[in-house]
């Protein structure tokens, strides 16, 4: 915000003589004088402040935008709109249960599938009148569910769902050049470190920075399929997940309810927000070519702090580790790279968790058996690791493979 010009104006009055300036037709006393330079100075100082702020509005968009790079998304093949869509859970119409996003608890988790239904569904029915030709839906959430959080039967239709023979990983597991033209993202929540809420990112208590920006989620799903000219363009979840992605204008975004912490929620009618995920669904898909691809820019300075039960304290003193008050920081060249780098990392900082399950296990009156058992396991282990393995083909496995559908 530029400052405002302030003109001090003299006239004459009785009083100017006393203050210095001759009465005599035309004269100026000091005072008036030095008045009348300030004016000019300062109107110099707005003419240029309008000539500068052209250029440096552009600068602070540049520095603004230093962690990317953004791009028009590529073609599309003639009479093609192929969308894939990516699911959360903690950012859907008509939930305000924090439990209901968990498969540990079974009645709220049972309402939870309910709401990602008819969001899912409803953000589909509005790719498809917007000029959708397929969609495919991946389950990016992860309660701890052996099955798809989605189940497949309740999934509209026309769409598909992800199965892959060999297990990915959602984020990053999927692109690859011409494989979609657009992606969606339902039910998203706000990164760590905001009042969003369940606000997290990747897991609870992880917060992961690229190029010195904190990430959501949403932010990793478009740098990935950046990579490829793909683009994200459509998002609901919560308005602090908005928040999260107010520099990616094209995005058609539908709140579905305000947060008043991470645990507390105002929610929008539910006949109202479904209403308004179909009607953004569909506007996203006719306004693509308004959307941009996003890419990290090149070569990432990547930052994972984690909070507790996790820790990074571990990895104090390793060599060529960057490692400040539970924060490790490295240089990737790539996203493919940062991105595996900072998982590597969230799988160390885990390791903590084990201290959590030894204080559970302390209070059961059958502790000493669970711990023996568990020191006989690691020891065998141990022991069978440095046998050799048997021959390539020795033992077939038989039966049909079990599907993989993403965040299981």
């Amino acid at each position: 915000m530029w400052p405002c010009l302030i003109v001090v104006t003299c006239g004459r009055s009785p009083s100017s003589a006393r203050l210095g300036q001759s009465p005599g037709a035309g004269s100026v006393g000091p005072v008036a004088e030095g008045v009348h330079a300030i004016n000019r100075y300062l109107t110099g100082c707005a003419a240029f402040a309008v000539l500068i702020a052209p250029v440096l509005d552009a600068k602070a968009q540049e520095a603004n935008d230093a962690y990317r790079r953004i791009e028009p998304p590529m073609q599309l093949p003639a009479r093609s709109m192929r969308i894939l869509v990516y699911y959360d859970m903690e950012g859907l119409a008509g939930q305000a249960d924090w439990r209901s996003f968990f498969f540990r608890y079974e009645a709220a988790y049972r309402q939870g599938q309910k709401f990602l239904i008819a969001d899912v569904n409803a953000v589909i029915e509005g790719l498809f009148e917007g000029g959708a030709t397929e969609v495919h839906v991946v389950d990016s959430h992860g309660s701890g569910n052996p099955e798809p959080d989605l189940p497949i039967d309740k999934l509209d239709s026309r769409a598909k769902p992800v199965l892959r023979n060999e297990q990915f990983e959602s984020y990053s597991g999927l692109v690859e050049k011409n494989a979609f033209d657009a992606v969606v993202a339902v039910g998203m929540h706000a990164r760590t470190g905001t009042s969003g809420f369940a606000a997290h990112t990747y897991e609870f208590g992880k917060q992961i920075a690229f190029n010195g920006r904190a990430l959501s989620e949403t932010e990793i799903i478009a740098f990935s399929w950046g990579r490829v000219g793909v683009p994200v363009i459509f998002v609901s979840g919560d308005d602090a997940a908005k928040l999260d992605l107010s520099d990616m204008p094209w995005l058609e975004y539908v709140t579905v309810k305000k947060s008043r912490s991470t645990t507390e929620v105002e929610l929008l009618p539910v006949d109202v927000a479904h209403r308004q995920l179909r009607e953004g669904a569909r506007r996203a898909v006719v306004n693509r070519a308004r959307a941009r691809a996003v890419k990290v820019a090149e070569p990432v300075q990547v930052r994972l702090r984690t909070y507790p039960p996790a820790s990074l304290a571990m990895l104090e003193g390793v060599p060529g580790i960057d490692y400040r008050d539970n924060e490790v920081s490295f240089v990737a060249p790539d996203f493919a790279s940062a991105y595996k780098g900072v998982e590597a990392l969230i799988r160390v900082s885990n390791l903590e968790y084990n201290q959590v399950l030894y204080n559970v296990i302390r209070k059961r009156p059958e502790r000493r058996e669970i711990f023996f058992e568990y020191l006989d396991s690691v020891a065998t282990q141990g022991i069978t690791a440095s046998v050799p393995s048997p021959t390539p083909g020795a033992a077939a496995v038989t039966g049909k493979p079990r599907p993989y559908f993403g965040e299981q």
